[in-house]
């Protein structure tokens, strides 16, 4: 019996790795983008590979592993910051696009973001991005949090919805909620990508008016200085 157990492990985990750790990550994301994460299986991935399912153990330690190393392939191939002649924000926008570019072309696997974050990855662009960075060091993990949650944040959404098949922002119910109805009317970025965009510009724009007032760390005001120039007072005032 122990022989015959033996020799089943055997069968079990070829002597020799039949496939590389990249070609199962990119057969593993193909299965994804076709059937989704509910319906994914090592089973599924080695039949695409043209192999035993045993054979990913060579790479991968389990299922979750292998997930692991698709959302590494979601960001392995982003470019680096540009040296152009735009302004740095710029720059870190046109990287941010391409990052959220990258998980939207694979919507069904962006989600894997949420659980296997591969971070280590985008260390030395934020390396990269901090030398570059015209505002003091106190600013930059501001910057860095900021642009990160903004973009993924964004592209995770967005996948979402396109992974369900629903629009990423209903349409809401003028009668029931007026004021986001009006916000969704006069909304003059139809595009999704041209709003986040925008959203990234309004970003910078807050970080480059707090270092002028160097009100790093203090809470907001300016809201209460509009309030106050609505007000008929004011208005007469000025």
């Amino acid at each position: 019996m122990r022989l015959f157990n033996d020799w089943n492990g055997f069968l079990a985990r070829p002597s020799s790795p039949l496939i590389s750790r990249g070609g199962a990550a990119e057969a593993a994301l193909a299965v994804i983008d076709e059937v989704g994460l509910s319906s994914f299986s090592l089973a599924r991935v080695a039949a695409k590979m043209g192999v035993q399912a045993p054979s990913l153990y060579h790479h991968f330690a389990d299922k979750a592993a292998l997930l692991e190393e698709v959302a590494r392939l979601l960001l392995l191939n982003l470019p680096g910051l540009e040296k152009t002649e735009l302004p740095y924000e710029e720059r870190i926008i046109t990287l941010c696009v391409s990052a959220r570019r990258s998980l939207l072309g694979h919507p069904n696997a962006a989600l894997l973001m949420l659980q296997f974050f591969p971070r280590n990855l985008l260390l030395a662009a934020y390396d990269e991005a901090a030398g570059s960075d015209p505002y003091p060091p106190e600013f930059h993990m501001a910057v860095i949090e900021g642009t990160e949650k903004l973009t993924f944040g964004s592209a995770l959404f967005a996948a979402a919805a396109e992974a369900r098949g629903i629009a990423p922002m209903p349409e809401a119910d003028a009668e029931k909620l007026p004021r986001l109805a009006k916000a969704l009317e006069v909304n003059p970025f139809r595009d999704e990508e041209a709003l986040f965009v925008e959203t990234l510009r309004i970003f910078f724009t807050g970080v480059a008016e707090r270092y002028r007032r160097g009100s790093l760390g203090q809470p907001v005001s300016d809201s209460q200085q509009l309030d106050r120039a609505k007000t008929p007072d004011a208005a007469l005032a000025s």
